[in-house]
């Protein structure tokens, strides 16, 4: 992916910036934390991936060490009470999902949704990151693209019983992505990170996923369309 030049008119140190930043680093944070505690339970219920993806869950965890360091480097204290009700909804989902044994959804809402969510997020925020954010983020976006991949494989090679509640698992969760991008809007702004790219960094990413899963390009459009409608 082409990335736009550096940018160097940001100041850090604004208190403006630093409030923006207790609430986008608390996302982070927590977005990587509900990724360890989800592989960890996909690892329960694919015991014979159970391998791989404790190796996904100990790289989030230090993904989240990582966005931490960050947070300390701007002497900023990160919002985790408000990145927690931000991951809410998705959360419950999931919780929900792997109660009933859904790995389907599952694996929709974390190896899908959350990876494409953070690699659109992490690939606008890089330019105009921190240098010392900026080392961090590069690092941890080439990990969650192997991440994005593990999901795709599995799901393509259970297309053909997978693909109803794929459908139907789209339609529960791709529209919490839009609201939980329009509660981010102001902050995200104040960082230089657009609302519009994000929403398009994430669609192409969440395309090409479907995609390599088997879906049809009418059916990737179909399915798309239940996010915009909550944009």
């Amino acid at each position: 992916m082409l990335q736009v030049e550096e940018k160097n008119t940001i100041n850090f140190e604004t208190e403006t910036y630093k409030d923006a930043y207790s609430r986008i680093n608390a996302i982070v944070i927590e977005g990587e934390q509900e990724a360890y505690e989800n592989y960890i339970k996909l690892a329960e219920m694919l015991p014979e991936q159970k391998d791989e993806l404790i190796k996904l869950s100990k790289m989030e965890n230090r993904h989240k060490k990582g966005f931490q360091a960050c947070g300390n480097n701007l002497k900023v204290t990160p919002d985790m009470e408000f990145a927690k009700k931000f991951f809410e909804p998705l959360h419950e989902n999931f919780q929900t999902a792997a109660a009933k044994g859904n790995v389907v959804t599952c694996l929709l809402i974390q190896s899908l949704i959350i990876e494409c969510f953070a690699i659109a997020a992490y690939n606008i925020y890089i330019p105009v990151a921190d240098p010392f954010a900026r080392k961090i983020t590069e690092g941890v976006v080439k990990d969650e693209y192997s991440h994005l991949n593990f999901g795709e494989v599995w799901l393509e090679k259970h297309f053909a019983d997978s693909k109803a509640e794929l459908q139907q698992a789209n339609r529960q969760n791709l529209p919490l992505v839009w609201k939980m991008l329009n509660q981010v809007e102001k902050d995200a702004k104040t960082l230089e990170m657009q609302k519009e790219a994000l929403i398009e960094d994430f669609m192409i990413a969440y395309g090409e996923a479907l995609n390599n899963i088997g879906f049809t390009t009418g059916e990737i459009m179909r399915m798309s369309a239940y996010g915009l409608v909550a944009a």
